[in-house]
């Protein structure tokens, strides 16, 4: 008669198994939950940190057959989940409730594509899994509604405003309440109410990521979204040449100054891929992201490739990880919008280091 497996055989099976984006075994960061022996069949959950799918394909194999090799293991039953992690955030400002990240999109001049870059990683990260809100608080040149496709006025439900819904993204923007072209000239004091209404009196329910759409430049909006939640980390959008770094430079140095942390640059209108001759074209120069990212100790999450692709899907409201998922272009967002979501789980999974109390 053969031995029970017990729970702790199965925990030293699972612990060769590394999340390929953690860098850690599932046991020591704690995914493996419920574990269930029932003979030789043995069920457990893997909660994951980070939306992958690919992570999760190779996670769940790899789990299985280590746990197959205990002695007496016939069966092995996962069930896998998305568990995404709370952000640590600087501070003791009050939440959102039921966000678990407020992820800032900023560029520090106009013209980089950062409403694009923020609106593909919203729907990339929403494609593989994770729960996710848009906020468009680019006053002046509100774009996201035409982006999503929906441009109509969001309800209200009793003193809630209920986001719009696209390609499983809530969303919310100042151009579905001011449609039209009638023109935002609003001062210091009244984009922080605006703000802040849109924050806690718009109904976005559970989310793992609330994407911010920022205004270009470093004003009183970024300002007062520093002020009035706790922001997990910000991505910093730029183009490779030389006048987009310097001002990217300057809004790096102002997330600093109000606690938030930096969690990566994308490099949009990287390069062109002709479709003739095949060769990449480096139109506005090269190396400024990976630039950027040694300077500030920090990823490059990707760089995007100008594609007439990404413009015609940002005007019909269907952007290019929705409309051609398999096409090089979309392929390059989702793999920012993934080493993001790694980026964000790696710093909120990381030990709190406490202050060092000197009573003398």
């Amino acid at each position: 008669m053969s031995e029970k497996i017990t729970e702790q055989q199965v925990l030293e099976a699972l612990k060769s198994v590394k999340d390929p984006n953690l860098n850690k075994d599932i046991v020591s960061l704690n995914f493996v939950k419920d574990i269930r022996i029932c003979g030789g069949i043995i069920g457990f959950r893997l909660a994951l940190a980070t939306p992958s799918q690919t992570a999760q394909q190779t996670l769940e194999e790899q789990a299985r057959q280590n746990v197959l090799k205990i002695p007496g293991a016939q069966r092995v039953e996962i069930r896998m989940e998305l568990d995404v992690p709370k952000g640590k955030a600087i501070g003791d400002k009050e939440a959102i409730l039921g966000v678990k990240n407020v992820v800032a999109v900023s560029s520090g001049k106009g013209g980089v594509g950062k409403s694009t870059v923020a609106v593909n990683l919203s729907v990339a990260l929403a494609a593989m899994g994770a729960k996710v809100g848009l906020l468009d608080t680019d006053i002046y040149g509100p774009n996201v509604p035409i982006m999503m496709g929906s441009i109509e006025e969001p309800k209200v439900r009793g003193k809630k405003i209920l986001p719009r819904e696209a390609y499983s993204v809530k969303f919310m923007s100042v151009g579905l309440l001011n449609r039209g072209d009638q023109a935002v000239v609003w001062r210091g004091p009244m984009l922080h109410r605006l703000l802040e209404q849109f924050l806690r009196d718009v109904e976005w329910g559970e989310l793992d990521y609330l994407i911010v759409d920022m205004p270009p430049g470093t004003g009183d909006v970024q300002l007062s979204l520093a002020q009035l939640v706790p922001v997990s980390g910000a991505v910093l959008v730029t183009t490779p040449q030389e006048v987009a770094l310097a001002d990217v430079r300057k809004a790096h140095n102002m997330f600093q100054q109000v606690g938030v942390t930096i969690v990566g640059i994308v490099e949009n209108m990287s390069y062109f891929s002709c479709p003739n001759c095949l060769e990449k074209h480096e139109i506005f120069g090269s190396g400024g992201g990976e630039e950027l990212a040694e300077k500030f100790e920090v990823k490059l999450l990707g760089k995007i490739p100008i594609s007439l692709g990404i413009r015609e899907g940002g005007d019909l409201g269907v952007p290019i990880v929705a409309g051609a998922p398999d096409s090089p272009q979309a392929q390059a967002f989702s793999q920012a919008a993934e080493a993001l979501a790694t980026q964000l789980s790696i710093l909120a999974l990381k030990p709190t280091r406490l202050p060092i109390l000197n009573f003398e």
